[in-house]
Parts: C-alpha cells; structure tokens; sequence
C-alpha cells in the first residue's frame, strides 16, 4: 500500500483556491495538487489530469458531477485501475483525504465521500 495521491480539478481558480485552504489548516504537505480548466481545450485538460496522477494510485476529486472536468477525467483515467474519480469536492473531502491517504484506493475514496456528505447540511 502506497501513499495516494489528491488531484482536486476544478473551473477557473476553484481547486487551487480549495487546495490551499487545506494547505493553510493542515500543513504543506497535503500530498494534493490542483488543476484548472482555465485556458485549456479538452485534450490539454486531460494531458494535465494524467501528468497529475501519474503511476501511482490516486483519488481525483472534480468540482461537479457534470462538465468539462468531469469528462476529462473519465476519459483519460478510464484505463487507469489504480485512479478513482469523485465528484462534487468540499473541504471536509479534502482534509479527510490528507489525514487518511495511506490506506487502499477505494477505502480511502470511501471514507472521503462519507466524510464529504456528512459535511453537507441544512440547519
């Protein structure tokens, strides 16, 4: 079992702003890297998306569960076994993955999305 590694994709300046405001509560290295959409047709976004992910297993969290981030990242990790895609990033997501990414890919992807939902409430 490896460390995973975090690859928040989001529109304009979203994932590097989410990025670092892990960074801020949890420390410098968080083991996430950020990817934007921002000036880049859809081959770019996916060649950005696998150079982030790289060889290793990771979690790919994208800001909707729709668009163009989403597509990319489908496509291009479709043949990537140790690659998991979640959609709809938060915060609580985020930092749950810093503080538990040692573990296998898909119980960390669990924990992560558990620990995401709970965080969404209406009070």
């Amino acid at each position: 079992m490896s460390t995973l590694r975090g690859v928040v994709v989001g529109h304009g300046t979203l994932a590097a702003a989410l990025v670092d405001a892990v960074q801020r509560i949890a420390g410098a290295d968080t083991g996430l890297e950020a990817i934007s959409n921002t000036d880049c047709d859809r081959g770019m976004l996916e060649a950005r998306i696998l150079a982030a992910v790289g060889d290793g297993p990771a979690l790919v969290f994208i800001d909707m569960p729709s668009g163009s981030c989403l597509f990319a990242a489908m496509r291009r990790l479709e043949g990537v076994p140790s690659a998991r895609v979640i959609t709809g990033v938060n915060l609580a997501m985020l930092l749950e993955f810093v503080f538990h990414r040692d573990g296998a890919v898909d119980e960390v992807a669990a924990q992560v999305v558990e620990a995401g939902m709970r965080a969404v409430a209406q009070r």
